[in-house]
């Protein structure tokens, strides 16, 4: 196979997960899902690893990378069976993630998986939105463990309804999980359409050269940063329950085409909901490594296989059952991209950007009565300037790659008006080229509800880098009173929710 020929093979099963993508968005009915496109799409070979994916969500696909070899290895498959399972500790990310798994047989031989992860808004969670301040998994929704939805094509309907029946709109989880296991069944076909065109052994063959070939330009990149060790701290905000000024602490050690990130130091887990697995730093890690790779590097595990990580066990970064999770997977992945850059800067400045907002400040409402209702975002903010030029404004930034929720379909489907939604002007740091600015994003509700809030980067700012200024920190307001950074809020009709999202670090002195 020639350089033309892994090209277009590498993009024909990219777009398998481009169109798996396309089916979720159409055929989904929660808002967040169909409007937020809060959802990722892959391609696994027989033994769980990664082979292409879409350019989803970083935080999904990172984590599923990191994690789909543990899952298929534990389970006997046969065709046309459906897996399921959102628990952290079992390869998940945190339990609103629900991943569905297919195999993709050729006669009696399993060739790859399908799978996709989908952002429920709604997973069980005593707390609308399903994003409690929570500090036990159990306290956080459903868990599923891996299991069955589908054998040899046969739906488990005791198992469906007992997923749908633990939230409060049954349609639209039932809507939700339909459509995951369609956006499947495409990929399926797809992917059976490439590989009789390439024959089993053709295939799996073009799967070893691609890995290859990702690895040479991941070795090559790497080979670029000087050797040597590289230390960097930066804190998570708090935990919710009291805990504040909580470490993340990396020694990177760089030599010849390999990289490894050793997070010893970094705080314990904590009671509040701040946790994640390990899976969930590696989402991290490969993510800052990947935007160092140059464009045509193939989304596969070979990219990642110069790349090594640990942290202790028990730590905020792998932490143990049954450890809250919930804001883990949004929050503490945002910071350890942070942790990661700092490192990086010291050894590549000029191809390092400040920090971004260091946030996905979520926000999760709804209400539980006769008219229940759920409804969970993230909101954009700064990203931070680097040597080319300034920070963008107003844009999800690093592990969140999700739309904004139009408001005319918040508005159209939820008991809530937005008053304002503009950028925050001055909010980035200053330099030679400014932080991008946050957003305002402010909600009037028109009935009772019940709000979350877990956000960061509420108490210390985004750092500036080669003299630059510091982002503007974010502030949480209801009725124009500060209420910090993690929250869980009832809220009345006519009062009014404000999010100022935090700034990006400026880039070098402004002469």
């Amino acid at each position: 196979m020639d350089v033309i020929e892994l090209s277009i093979f590498s993009n024909r099963i990219a777009a398998v997960c481009e169109e798996m993508g396309a089916v979720l968005a159409r055929t989904s009915f929660s808002p967040n899902i169909k409007d937020r496109l809060d959802f990722s799409c892959a391609v696994f070979d027989a033994q769980g690893e990664l082979v292409a994916q879409a350019a989803h969500i970083p935080v999904h696909l990172g984590s599923m990378a990191y994690a789909m070899r543990s899952i298929v290895s534990q389970v006997e498959w046969r065709r046309d069976d459906v897996l399921v399972l959102n628990d952290p500790y079992l390869g998940g990310t945190h339990l609103p993630d629900v991943t569905v798994i297919s195999p993709v047989f050729v006669g009696t031989r399993l060739i790859a998986f399908i799978a996709n992860r989908a952002h429920h808004a709604d997973i069980g969670a005593q707390s609308p939105g399903s994003m409690p301040v929570s500090t036990h998994l159990d306290e956080e929704g459903k868990i599923i463990p891996p299991s069955f939805l589908y054998q040899r094509g046969k739906l488990d309907e005791a198992f469906f309804q007992s997923l749908v029946d633990a939230v409060s709109n049954p349609a639209q989880a039932r809507g939700d999980f339909s459509a995951q296991v369609s956006a499947n069944r495409v990929g399926v076909s797809r992917l059976l359409e490439l590989i009789a065109g390439r024959g089993e052994d053709g295939f799996i063959k073009a799967i070893a050269l691609l890995n290859d070939y990702a690895q040479r330009l991941a070795e090559s990149v790497i080979e670029q940063i000087p050797d040597g060790v590289y230390h960097y701290t930066d804190y998570m905000d708090d935990d919710g329950m009291g805990q504040s000024d909580i470490p993340i602490q990396l020694k990177l050690e760089i030599s010849g085409t390999q990289a490894r990130l050793d997070f010893s130091g970094t705080a314990a887990q904590v009671p509040g909901n701040i946790n994640c697995p390990l899976s969930v730093a590696a989402a991290a890690v490969f993510y800052v490594f990947r935007c160092l790779m140059p464009d045509q590097t193939p989304a596969c595990a070979g990219a990642f296989r110069p790349i090594t990580l640990s942290a202790p066990e028990g730590c905020l970064l792998n932490a143990r059952r049954p450890a809250a999770v919930a804001a883990g997977n949004v929050e503490t992945s945002s910071r350890v991209v942070d942790v990661v850059m700092g490192a990086l800067a010291q050894a590549i400045p000029e191809q390092m950007a400040a920090a971004s907002q260091g946030t996905m400040n979520n926000v999760a409402m709804g209400s539980r009565g006769a008219h229940s209702w759920d409804y969970y975002e993230t909101i954009g903010g700064g990203m931070g300037a680097h040597s080319k030029g300034d920070g963008l404004s107003a844009v999800q930034t690093h592990m969140t790659n999700t739309l904004n929720t139009p408001i005319e379909s918040l508005e159209s489907h939820y008991p809530i008006r937005v008053t304002r939604y503009e950028i925050r002007k001055g909010s980035g740091g200053k330099g030679l080229h400014r932080g991008g600015d946050g957003l305002i994003r402010e909600y009037e509700f028109l009935e009772d509800a019940q709000v979350t809030l877990l956000t960061e980067r509420r108490k210390r700012s985004p750092w500036g880098m080669n003299g630059g200024g510091e982002g503007e920190k974010g502030v949480n307001k209801l009725n124009g009173k500060d209420v910090g950074t993690k929250q869980n809020l009832k809220v009345k009709a006519g009062d009014v929710l404000t999010i100022e999202t935090p700034g990006g670090g400026g880039w070098g002195e402004n002469s």
